[in-house]
């Protein structure tokens, strides 16, 4: 059981002490720099030439825009477009570091509660600063709708105010917890194809399989990760 959960282990990279505190640059750190590097240079080239009819290249970051584009519109609507840049770089940069931990030697920072935890606080501040933006005053019924007598206050707002934190607890823990089991499936039948030598081939064949499921699975949390922020939001935006 050391061994599978040996792969979520933090190492540092490079040991930083700031007085009594540790700010080393870890693991988890370096493969947060790649997923925005990759992002940035992949974009960079696939629009370095860019033409009324798109090429293959031009199509993977116009399609990715177009997706996201179209996830706003429809959960939002079209006053939400101006929160697109935030909501896209979300999607890539979870996407890009669940795919990232596939790799092998790489790390999946998106199997942890404290880097998953960080991105999901910074959005539950986001959405309330931009509620806050547009409403005015108004935003504080998110914790009393006016439906709702004013003897029942007592009881309604702290419940109100839970669902609110909640909402950042529940898009980190689907999150981490799909990438720690995947990665532990993974793991095993890894195991098992040293273990068996030439038979080991059967392993092998799942061990692909599951591969291309957690591909699969990388690019599905990463959307429900974003279509569930986006929903957050409009329900920031909007009055209820």
């Amino acid at each position: 059981m050391a061994d599978l959960m040996h792969q979520f282990e933090i190492k540092k990279v490079a040991p930083i002490n700031i007085g009594e505190f540790d700010v080393s640059f870890t693991n988890s750190s370096l493969c947060m720099v790649i997923s925005a590097l990759s992002v940035i240079v992949v974009f960079s080239l696939c629009l370095r030439k860019r033409t009324m009819i798109p090429s293959v290249a031009q199509s993977i970051p116009e399609s990715a825009y177009e997706f996201i584009y179209s996830m706003i519109r429809d959960n939002i609507g079209k006053e939400g477009l101006r929160y697109l840049s935030f909501l896209f770089s979300l999607f890539l940069f979870i996407l890009v570091g669940n795919i990232l931990g596939l790799f092998p030697y790489s790390f999946t920072f998106t199997s942890h509660f404290a880097a998953v935890g960080a991105i999901s606080i910074i959005g539950l501040f986001y959405n309330i600063f931009q509620g806050i933006r547009k409403r005015k005053w108004g935003y504080l019924r998110t914790f009393l709708p006016k439906s709702v007598p004013l003897w029942l206050a007592p009881l309604i707002i702290p419940i109100e105010m839970l669902s609110l934190l909640s909402k950042s607890f529940s898009l980190t823990v689907r999150l981490v917890m799909n990438m720690i089991i995947g990665h532990i499936v993974l793991k095993v039948f890894a195991g098992f194809i040293i273990m068996m030598n030439i038979a080991g081939v059967i392993p092998l064949v799942f061990d692909g399989a599951i591969i291309a499921f957690e591909l699969f699975i990388a690019c599905l949390q990463a959307y429900i990760y974003t279509i569930l922020s986006c929903i957050y939001l409009g329900d920031a935006l909007h009055e209820h």
